[in-house]
């Protein structure tokens, strides 16, 4: 699975220029060494801050005339107000950028951030009152329902985005966490089957295992089937005249491979360019079924989207009355249930399973037969418990006539004594 085509080589190489950005600065060493201190911590979070900045260098660029280096010297002698820039540079973002409120806001942080790293004092009183960051819009968001689910998966014509949607809709992954998964990560032999995701892909930076439906596994491993199937490859051998010559290779696995990558970089696996083709592909998917519809007044962002399926999972498993349990489920710090036996965690994930199976119709029907059989048993029980509860009342009544018969007898007996 190492053979690419000439379009694939130049996405690698493009990918590969991309990750070697802390080489390739603007000028300003200033910036160098922030991006490089916060690199130390996360890389995602320096390859976010750079592009944050770059925006905030063009901006001191073409108000300023200057450089970010000089700016800076120029704050720390008076000469120039950081209030006054962070405004400017709202209006900047405002007139020369098609972003929304929160994005703005998180790249005003950024530069304020950025100033206070070079020891510019910023006084968070005189920030808010001199600095007017517009308000974030707050708009609510429907989970997905079952049959909403259910639609999309029979849309998919794709077998990778059926799976990876799927996983998504059974785990409540958050979109990247689910592509950083390896094939050695899958656990399908335990009972209940495990996916172990590693930290360093979390949002928490805590390695955690996920349970699997039943579902998920048989579909995980068609996947797996079909990605590391034997196919046939037709090419020119330039040493044969050109002749086009066919034969079957089988791809090498391997227990490193991302499961949803195709085309492996097995040195250095950048999950988040998964993510941009899947989410092309969700996308078109999206727009075939008539589900594309645009969020209002954010025509760049639909309604559904790869995080939807998120929200579903944590919905479904509080409505069943395990809110805890939903916390842990998807992975967020607090919960309870992370320090709890496996086996308790394994008994509560059965409970909800099939509330999270969607396509595997036999398995649903012989769970709703199972359930039917348990509620005919209780209808049972609790009817011979009736009808004991009544024996008990008839004897009981029986017994209270037999005692007054008896009463009324020992004071008859009373009474011819005195």
């Amino acid at each position: 699975m190492t053979n690419r085509s000439p379009k694939r080589l130049q996405k690698t190489t493009a990918i590969q220029t991309a990750q070697n950005y802390s080489s390739s600065y603007a000028s300003d060493k200033i910036l160098d060494k922030y991006i490089t201190s916060i690199r130390a911590m996360n890389k995602a979070t320096a390859y976010e801050y750079y592009f944050r900045l770059m925006t905030y260098q063009n901006f001191i660029a073409s108000d300023y005339k200057t450089t970010v280096d000089d700016l800076i010297i120029g704050i720390k002698e008076g000469h120039e107000d950081p209030y006054d820039i962070l405004s400017n540079y709202i209006v900047y973002l405002q007139n020369s950028c098609k972003i929304s409120p929160s994005t703005l806001k998180a790249r005003v942080i950024t530069a304020k951030n950025f100033l206070e790293y070079y020891d510019v004092d910023i006084s968070p009183r005189k920030f808010k009152l001199k600095v007017k960051i517009p308000k974030v819009i707050r708009k609510s968001k429907e989970a997905l329902s079952k049959e909403d689910i259910i639609d999309i998966l029979n849309a998919c014509s794709d077998i990778r985005l059926k799976t990876y949607v799927m996983l998504l809709a059974a785990t409540g992954f958050r979109a990247v966490e689910a592509l950083s998964i390896r094939i050695k990560d899958l656990h399908l032999e335990t009972q209940p089957a495990k996916m172990f995701i590693r930290g360093e892909y979390t949002k928490t930076k805590t390695d955690r295992h996920v349970f699997l439906t039943e579902e998920i596994i048989i579909q995980l491993t068609e996947w797996l089937e079909y990605k590391y199937r034997s196919r046939r490859v037709c090419y020119k051998n330039n040493q044969t005249d050109g002749k086009t010559i066919t034969e079957y290779r089988t791809p090498e696995r391997n227990d490193n491979d991302l499961v949803f990558a195709v085309y492996q970089d097995r040195e250095n696996p950048v999950p988040k360019m998964i993510y941009y083709d899947l989410s092309k592909s969700f996308a078109k998917t999206l727009d075939r079924m008539g589900k594309g519809t645009r969020e209002d007044g954010n025509e760049r962002r639909r309604q559904i989207t790869l995080h939807s399926f998120r929200r579903f999972v944590k919905t479904t498993i509080s409505d069943l009355g395990y809110s805890d349990f939903s916390e842990y489920f998807i992975g967020h710090s607090g919960s309870t249930y992370w320090t709890k036996k496996e086996s308790e965690k394994a008994e509560l994930f059965r409970k909800i399973e099939p509330y999270l199976t969607f396509l595997d119709i036999a398995s649903l029907e012989a769970m709703g037969a199972d359930i039917d059989t348990k509620l005919t048993e209780k209808e049972k029980e609790i009817q011979m418990l009736r009808q004991r509860d009544q024996m008990k009342d008839e004897a009981l009544t029986q017994l209270s006539d037999r005692l007054e018969e008896v009463m009324e007898k020992v004071r008859g007996l009373e009474s011819k004594q005195n």
